[in-house]
């Protein structure tokens, strides 16, 4: 009783430590927003680790909860706050919702632990029901471990038949995650704070925190070729205000390209990493690499691309996000030649 007694008040002080002023409040958002996107990125540059990337590619929702606090000594519990990211009925990702996430278990445990977890919503019914205020895992809806690895990326479409799948990391003393019977709620006061528009009757801005969430999100799991799989989907109600829309994909064309060729290289061989291998320049520094600098990369990805016998690595999500990245960036960096106007010499 008295580890449980310690854990109450941990977990008390905790909450208590959450709901301070506006301003600190968004900078606390803020900070779940950028804990949740280097969760999903650290997990996904694992392969061993990794989402198969066609079970994000049919998500309509997923959840990451970093640092959910879990303890006890018998009667276990276990709390933690994140986001929500959901499809919009165009197949783009909307901008983060806050949630909280709350359970219990009974059964012989010991100690306190941290541990991130990440749920992949797999039908429109659920995401709907999580949206509605409170969902239990377990009970809304079933939740299955989630497959990890590369091997597990070709049985997902066809053996996979669960509403959620639930995937982890611990730090702590336990091994695994037991999620049924947990309560995810939509947070509304973390909403109203973080979406806090600047004046009385101004549309709500988006924060970067946000935008690079969504930005990171859409390059693990991109939207279908032409919005196909969108078009049959019913919209998802709005999860926050009206005026929170959704963030373009390519809200910093040169993090995302980063971003996308970190998750190629992550299962690529050492001759094709350096094949395709990108400026230095594109992972950070002061000066970004120029069009013509990425020209040569582009081209490579170009003729792989092109090739059938390569089809195994291009229809991979990891080399359509960096390719369609790469274009995206020599895009934008190449300078448009506009032709001046023919017009007469102006009045003296």
């Amino acid at each position: 009783m008295k580890t449980l007694s310690m854990l109450i008040v941990l977990l008390m002080v905790h909450s208590a430590a959450l709901g301070p002023s506006p301003v600190a409040g968004q900078v606390r958002e803020a900070a779940t927003v950028d804990a949740a996107g280097q969760v999903l990125r650290e997990i996904m540059a694992i392969p061993a680790w990794q989402i198969p990337a066609s079970l994000l590619a049919d998500a309509q929702g997923i959840v990451i909860v970093p640092n959910v606090i879990k303890g006890g000594f018998v009667l276990g519990l276990r709390h933690g706050r994140g986001v929500v990211m959901v499809r919009d009925e165009n197949g783009l990702w909307r901008a983060p919702t806050f949630l909280t996430l709350t359970g219990g278990s009974i059964g012989y445990q010991a100690g306190v632990q941290a541990t991130d977890v990440i749920l992949v919503f797999k039908t429109r019914n659920s995401v709907r029901g999580l949206l509605a205020g409170k969902f239990t895992l377990g009970a809304d809806a079933a939740v299955a471990a989630g497959p990890v690895g590369r091997q597990a990326a070709a049985a997902t479409d066809t053996a996979l038949k669960a509403e959620i799948y639930s995937y982890s990391r611990s730090r702590g003393l336990f091994a695994g995650v037991c999620l049924d019977g947990s309560a995810l709620r939509i947070d509304s006061t973390a909403n109203a704070v973080y979406y806090a528009p600047a004046a009385p009757g101004q549309p709500a801005p988006v924060p970067p925190s946000a935008a690079r969430l969504v930005e990171l999100v859409a390059a693990y799991a991109p939207p279908r070729a032409n919005g196909q799989a969108a078009a049959a989907l019913a919209p998802v109600p709005a999860p926050v205000a009206e005026a929170v829309q959704p963030v373009p994909v390519a809200a910093d064309p040169r993090r995302q390209l980063a971003d996308a060729a970190t998750r190629l290289n992550a299962v690529l061989d050492d001759n094709w990493k350096a094949y395709l291998a990108l400026p230095a320049g594109v992972y950070g520094g002061d000066r970004a690499p120029s069009a013509a600098e990425l020209e040569p990369s582009l081209r490579k990805f170009d003729r792989v691309a092109g090739d059938p016998q390569y089809r195994l690595l291009t229809e991979r999500a990891e080399f359509q996000a960096a390719h369609d990245g790469l274009k995206r960036y020599v895009a934008v960096q190449t300078p448009r030649n506009a032709r001046s106007l023919a017009l007469p010499p102006p009045p003296r």
